[in-house]
């Protein structure tokens, strides 16, 4: 099979059916291409999804104030559910086994003023621990601490785009920013990589937000960061247990969906991952229906082949030629064409998703890509099914007698 004379013929015969050649390993190329692309457009859906969550931590359940639908324990429905510092206390005080860190949240927007410089930002009160829940880096100076949560200092931590669109050039650390009306004293610059919108807030502590609000202590949102070893099924359960907490604490009916909101980032992660996969893997039915096309393509092919040289193939018999060679050169022709065609389009198909990066982000494909160990596997499975292909008709052809073959026309 691997004769000096096997090669030459198979050249020659390729050199001399240049057309043919070429339709054929163009089908095994164009299918293992479109089969790698399409798998990295899979892959691409994937990274969108958990680009999505990544943002924030995924280990944290948020509790939203909501109001009530329906009466309970002498409380009319259409009460406005709220919260306060004694929560958190509570949270952290019935549910420490399960806790990282439980940190409030307090959401307001508001005219903020450096020197001749202005604009509307979203500013957050919020806990020291919330740098985590947010995975907000600090570029220069330092994130909110407890020291100022307890003296309920006016320090505050802006975004990076805040920094640019009041100060310029200048070093935000350091000045003083007008914001509502009250002077807080920049302590930190971060950066976030949930995009624009992340990097134009300010964070201060929540009470100092609730001094100035009358010195109240209610906050809008509860988050609650549960230990990541708990896994899917525990962060169920606790989100659970904290639901029914708050419902007995605030006087909630048990079946009344609306007191409370709950946004649990495990199974919203999960759901997200789930339907990623689906889409992979019809994504993934229609790359191999391409691997497919390109095996019936070939096999369309060959048969082609063997019937065009079926005279040649007789001369050949008559000659002396056994069974088993005219098999042995017809299979090594085809196994060729559909290895150097497979291989090529292989590699085309990579450097083509390489080149695409984050290009087709805006159609929620982030850096597509495949593994090369499933590019490797595709490419011999074509390989394979191009070696049936041409070992089929060859078979066949071989039964033929010489007298017969010589024949036909």
């Amino acid at each position: 099979m691997f004769s000096r004379d096997n090669w030459r013929e198979i050249f020659q015969t390729i050199q001399k059916n240049k057309l043919r050649t070429f339709l054929s390993g163009f089908t095994v190329a164009l299918g293992i291409l479109i089969f790698v692309v399409l798998f990295g457009f899979g892959n691409g859906l994937i990274n969108t999804f958990q680009l999505f969550f990544e943002d924030d931590a995924q280990n944290i359940i948020t509790f939203f104030p909501g109001q009530t639908t329906k009466p309970y324990k002498g409380y009319k429905s259409g009460r406005q559910i709220e919260f306060d510092r004694s929560d958190l206390a509570d949270i952290e005080k019935n549910f420490p086994m399960f806790l990282e860190y439980v940190t409030p949240r307090i959401g307001r927007t508001y005219l903020t003023k450096f020197k001749n410089e202005s604009n509307n930002y979203s500013t957050r009160g919020v806990a020291p621990s919330h740098q985590f829940a947010e995975k907000t880096i600090i570029m220069k100076g330092r994130y909110l601490d407890k020291l100022d949560i307890l003296k309920k200092t006016k320090t505050a931590v802006i975004g990076r785009l805040v920094e640019k669109d009041l100060f310029g050039q200048e070093d935000a650390i350091g000045n003083y920013i007008d914001v509502g009306g009250s002077v807080f004293k920049v302590v930190g610059v971060y950066q976030d990589d949930g995009g624009d919108d992340e990097e134009r807030r300010i964070y201060v502590p929540y009470t100092t937000l609730q001094l100035i609000e009358k010195n109240n202590d209610k906050v809008d949102q509860i988050i609650v960061a549960f230990k990541p070893e708990l896994g899917y099924s525990g962060a169920m359960a606790l989100e659970k247990s904290l639901s029914t907490f708050f419902k007995e604490k605030k006087y909630i009916n048990p079946n009344d969906q609306n007191g409370i909101f709950i946004r649990n980032v495990a199974e919203g992660l999960k759901q997200t991952q789930q339907l990623a996969r689906v889409l992979q893997l019809i994504v993934a039915f229609v790359a191999f229906g391409t691997i497919i096309a390109g095996i019936i393509g070939i096999s369309n092919i060959m048969v082609f082949v063997v019937k065009e040289r079926t005279k040649e193939l007789g001369i050949r018999k008559a000659l002396g030629a056994t069974p088993k060679s005219v098999i042995s050169t017809i299979l090594l022709e085809s196994i060729f064409i559909t290895t150097i065609s497979g291989v090529l389009g292989m590699l085309i198909g990579i450097a083509i998703l390489g080149s695409l990066d984050k290009t087709l982000e805006d159609f929620f494909i982030t850096n597509p890509y495949i593994d090369m160990p499933v590019a490797i596997f595709a490419t011999v499975v074509l390989i394979i099914f191009g070696g049936v292909a041409g070992y089929i008709p060859a078979k066949r052809a071989a039964r033929i007698k010489p007298i017969v073959a010589l024949r036909d026309e």
